[in-house]
């Protein structure tokens, strides 16, 4: 399932440069120097990466937590079901319910703090711009958090965020060079295909939990403890 989410982040990113493309415009990235302005956007998503990384491992401690109870073909469908409602339920019902309202001081202060790097041409600015950047809220990270915690490991957890964030680099990076990369109407066109690559993804994960004893898609109850097994014995 490592693969879905190298392709999530890549169709997300049609959704990123919407909503995070003006934070990539605006980077103090060098203007004459091309060599420099190349290392200065990787040092941007060196931050986004370090913090989604950061996420995968935190809500893959979630996941890990379940999948020791046993839970996990369960949780899978969940996440499944989530991953599904978050493509389908338009943006306007989400936004009536912030779920970030516990966190909103914090949100607030990230968002501070990331107005104010913009001012600084540091590598360090850099790097926090992305680290801040990676934290705001998103319905698409929000997915693909879920998907982190059907993983049953923590360290594929962080690679599976650590593949989301992959995806959205090439246009993110892309947004950086041309401002008018996209144009709006033609944007939203593709931003349609957002929701259908999210249910996509989110019918493997529970056909992942229904026991079907599909290689790769649907590992039956004894493949799955022959996994753990193995997990245990390294």
């Amino acid at each position: 399932m490592l693969y879905t989410a190298f392709i999530f982040g890549l169709i997300s990113s049609l959704h990123c440069i919407g909503m995070c493309g003006p934070i990539a415009m605006m980077l103090p990235v060098s203007v004459n120097n091309p060599v420099k302005k190349v290392i200065q956007i990787m040092v941007y998503h060196a931050g986004r990466l370090t913090s989604y990384a950061t996420l995968g491992f935190l809500f893959g401690l979630l996941g890990r937590g379940l999948y020791l109870a046993g839970v996990q073909q369960r949780i899978s469908i969940v996440v499944g079901v989530l991953m599904i409602a978050v493509a389908l339920v338009p943006e306007k019902i989400f936004a009536r319910y912030n779920f970030s309202r516990p966190i909103y001081k914090l949100i607030s202060k990230v968002k501070t703090n990331l107005g104010q790097q913009f001012k600084r041409k540091t590598p360090d600015a850099l790097f926090t711009i992305g680290l801040f950047n990676g934290l705001l809220p998103c319905g698409l990270v929000y997915a693909a958090l879920f998907g982190a915690i059907a993983m049953q490991n923590v360290g594929l957890s962080t690679v599976y965020m650590l593949l989301y964030g992959l995806g959205t680099v090439p246009l993110m990076s892309a947004v950086v060079y041309v401002t008018n990369f996209l144009s709006f109407p033609f944007r939203n066109k593709l931003q349609k295909v957002v929701p259908l690559v999210t249910v996509v993804i989110g019918v493997l994960f529970v056909l992942r939990g229904m026991d079907l004893n599909i290689a790769y898609i649907s590992p039956s109850n004894v493949q799955l403890f022959v996994q753990a097994a193995a997990n245990c014995h390294k």
